[in-house]
């Protein structure tokens, strides 16, 4: 079986697992304290800082990289992309460690699989960063010919998540017509067809619908988190009750369009992300788009298992590793 170590630095953790094949043998969540990140000037200052946090729980769990098959991270702000798992290179590494198109925690996780990899003599990989672009032409005009649409989204999960489920119904991902909403801190709706996300909303930039963290909406509630609301609205909070009503609202409008592109032909709508654990949400939104396609629950982000799967496809042969170019 292959062992593959996988990374994901977020902005107070580093979360890292270890699988055999695509099984998961243990996941950890390295956290670090704000008065640690708060000493680095920049992100990228934090790859030595997050190095060793990450080794030192390696020696303590007797885990050696020399044993490892592949190393794979969560790629961080890169050049538009299409989707695929990529060895990590010199030309990807230099455009993250300058920050080229944007810092983010993301953009250590190449980084850091890069020098283990080099120190365990394995491949390195990322798998559907976010930059992943696959937009149809049309879907890229904003209306401002100076502006074109940005595809940034939460790649990792949506083609993980669509992947998974084609295979559940006896499909491929490539003939099937999905929408897929990612619904969490932030929310991103894509419709996909022929194995590509033809149209999605630039989450990161506060396009498409609002969500708890973005485009200033349940923030102004005092929480972000969507549990704390729902309670609130038990307890005769009309305000949040609006608010949270609201926010469905979006969604549902934002899944309508995304049936747009495929003229309607949609066989499924997937609904994932943390909120998705939400019966409440998911109950409403039902209601709102059924109408359209069959909607499928398959809650939580995975992405430690996702990158896993990624590598894992490299590995067997089923895919081959994309090359990441300047």
């Amino acid at each position: 079986m292959y062992k593959i170590l996988t990374i994901n630095p977020g902005s107070t953790s580093t979360k890292i697992g270890l699988f055999q094949d695509t099984t998961e043998v243990f996941v950890q969540s390295i956290t670090h304290s704000a008065e640690d990140i708060a000493k680095f000037p920049a992100v990228i200052d934090q790859f030595a800082y997050r190095l060793e946090n990450i080794e030192n729980f390696l020696s303590k769990q007797n885990i050696s990289v020399n044993n490892l098959s592949a190393i794979v991270a969560r790629g961080g702000l890169l050049k538009p992309m299409v989707s695929g798992t990529y060895q990590i290179n010199a030309a990807m590494l230099d455009d993250l460690k300058h920050s080229r198109y944007g810092a983010h925690a993301s953009n250590l996780g190449a980084l850091l699989a890069d020098k283990l990899a080099a120190e365990g003599r394995c491949n390195a990989y990322i798998v559907d960063p976010v930059v992943v672009d696959e937009l149809a032409p049309i879907a890229r005009l904003s209306g401002r010919p100076e502006l074109t649409r940005k595809s940034i989204f939460h790649a990792l999960n949506h083609k993980a998540v669509a992947k998974r489920f084609a295979k559940t119904v006896n499909r491929s991902y490539e003939n099937l017509n999905l929408i897929i909403a990612h619904l969490g801190g932030g929310i991103s709706v894509a419709c996909h067809t022929l194995g590509q996300a033809v149209e999605v909303n630039n989450c990161l930039n506060g396009e498409g619908p609002f969500s708890p963290e973005r485009a200033g909406t349940l923030p102004y509630l005092g929480t972000t988190d969507v549990r704390e609301v729902e309670r609130r609205i038990a307890d005769g909070d009309k305000q949040a009750e609006l608010v949270y009503n609201a926010m469905i609202y979006t969604i549902a409008k934002s899944i309508g369009a995304a049936a747009i592109p495929v003229c309607g032909k949609v066989d499924y709508i997937i609904l994932t992300g943390g909120i998705a654990y939400s019966e409440q949400l998911t109950a409403k939104l039902k209601e709102y788009v059924s109408f359209i396609a069959p909607v499928v629950i398959l809650p939580g982000e995975n992405e430690l298992q996702a990158l896993a799967e990624g590598a894992y496809r490299v590995l067997i042969g089923e895919e081959t590793a994309k090359e990441y170019q300047l």
